[in-house]
């Protein structure tokens, strides 16, 4: 059985997802599943393989075996279905000449058989949401990078999709841009919309994902939480205590714990990976202080997105 990020039942699946083109094995067996209302980050090197498996998804490549399912419906068997159901934000998308901005959504809203009342509603809906009310009349191709991706969410949106699958919508943007982007995927995810989201800002993946998957040459390294990450390939935090004296003493009686490993003195400060959980840290902390060691400082770093990383992939491409 695929465990699935998140609670719930899963809304997007990959069930040992194969594509090859020629000797190139672009998605390399990949299974995970994700459950409604969930933010999965999915990050890789360049032609790791993220697009790819993001094209299948949206039904606009077909695995060489293997199947993927979107709210309940096979991107094989059934991509007519799937296609109602999966908003797509393409790493790139064309616009149109002499179009403006509702003009443009309005193309997408009638390709989806939206009409009358409730096409000129879902217009307006998505506009405000997006914040881009203010430019509908504003020709797309002259927008900023920013407000030509809030209107490229929306064309995701516009049918109303479950599940959105979001190929760098981050890229290029300005940092208020980025907050507010991060804040409509917020907000899209408490509606209980399922997210699917590549990026190469990891530190925004970290803020905004429940959970999410390392891929590199075509094959899924890791899944989870960072902590969970970090729990599967025996990462520890590290523990930093700064006492004003008796350093070396510290040193050796958290050396005499299982969960204080790599011990370090460097001057007043103590450095050891930590493999314990708060109340552990609590304890340790205790343990020095009834020995009458005067502990002026402790921190607990644990691993960021970036430094999991780092550690899960080799830098390997195809």
């Amino acid at each position: 059985m695929i465990p699935t990020v998140g609670e719930g039942e899963a809304v997007i699946e990959l069930r040992r997802v194969h594509r090859f083109f020629g000797k190139t094995r672009a998605v390399d067996d990949i299974s995970f599943a994700v459950a409604r209302g969930s933010v999965f980050g999915y990050i890789g090197p360049n032609g790791a393989g993220k697009t790819t498996s993001m094209r299948i998804l949206a039904t606009l490549e077909l695995p060489s075996y293997g199947d993927a399912i979107v709210d309940g419906f096979s991107v094989v068997n059934d991509p007519e279905m799937v296609r109602k159901r999966l908003g797509f934000m393409p790493d790139a998308f064309g616009t149109y000449a002499n179009v403006n901005c509702a003009e443009y959504l309005d193309f997408f809203a009638r390709s989806y058989g939206l009409v009358g009342r409730e096409r000129t509603q879902r217009l307006k809906r998505v506009l405000e949401f997006t914040g881009a009310a203010g430019i509908a009349e504003k020709p797309i191709r002259g927008l900023s990078k920013g407000m030509k991706q809030r209107i490229c969410l929306g064309r995701a949106l516009m049918h109303d999709p479950a599940v959105l699958i979001l190929d760098e919508p981050a890229a290029g943007l300005d940092p208020r841009a980025r907050i507010e982007l991060r804040k409509m995927i917020g907000a899209l995810a408490a509606e209980g919309k399922t997210i699917l989201i590549s990026s190469h800002i990891l530190t925004e993946l970290a803020e905004m994902c429940d959970a999410v998957g390392i891929i590199e040459q075509g094959r899924l390294l890791a899944t989870g939480s960072v902590e969970e990450i970090q729990r599967q390939r025996q990462q520890h935090r590290e523990l930093t205590l700064r006492v004003m004296h008796g350093a070396a003493e510290a040193a050796e009686r958290l050396g005499q714990r299982d969960d204080c490993l790599e011990i370090r003195v460097e001057g007043d400060w103590v450095r050891t990976a930590f493999s314990g959980d708060l109340a552990a840290q609590a304890d340790v902390l205790r343990d020095l202080v009834e020995a009458g060691l005067p502990v002026a400082e402790l921190t607990a770093r644990t691993k960021s997105l970036e430094d999991v990383f780092l550690q899960v992939t080799e830098g390997l491409v195809q």
